[in-house]
């Protein structure tokens, strides 16, 4: 009887032991915390009518590598009317967007080769894995919030043009 009684003491001391060290791993993993991922200005873009006539001027964060075509806005709570992000590709073909992890709705607008839109995605769905396809070729992509093509009525045909700002590093 004594034997049981040591036994059952040193695994109950065992079993409290083991759960206190699971809490505080536990606690420990729960309290990492990330930096919010902040808008980098690196150009202006200037959207203009295919008349020539200027639509709107928006401060940009550009996508050029592998990674930042994947991650693109990503992990972000959300981003200024005055803000978008232009994917640059080296070459024009039919695009594919999705929206997953990504957590504010986005109008996805694609431009050819020459600047030149040639198909929105609007109000794209927040977190949705679904595919948005470029209608024709496409070697540069701009993510506005959603709202702001129809706001700004951008049509087929319309252009765009940039430049890379000065890095403050």
């Amino acid at each position: 009887m004594k034997r049981q009684i040591i036994s059952l003491a040193s695994l109950s001391l065992l079993l409290c032991i083991s759960f206190t060290a699971c809490k505080e791993e536990e606690d420990k993993v729960k309290s990492i915390e990330t930096e919010p991922i902040s808008f980098k200005k690196e150009g202006e873009l200037y959207l203009i009518r295919s008349t020539g006539d200027t639509i709107n001027k928006l401060d940009i964060e550009l996508a050029e590598s592998d990674y930042e075509h994947e991650t693109g806005l990503m992990y972000r709570e959300a981003m200024e009317n005055s803000q978008g992000m232009l994917f640059i590709y080296r070459d024009e073909k039919v695009r594919n967007f999705y929206m997953k992890n990504t957590y504010f709705p986005l109008d996805i607008i694609y431009y050819d080769a020459d600047s030149s839109l040639v198909s929105i995605q609007a109000n794209a769905t927040p977190r949705s894995e679904n595919t948005l396809s470029s209608e024709l070729p496409a070697q540069f992509v701009l993510e506005v919030n959603a709202g702001l093509s129809n706001e700004w009525t951008l049509e087929k045909g319309d252009k765009f043009s940039f430049y890379r700002t000065e890095s403050e590093e």
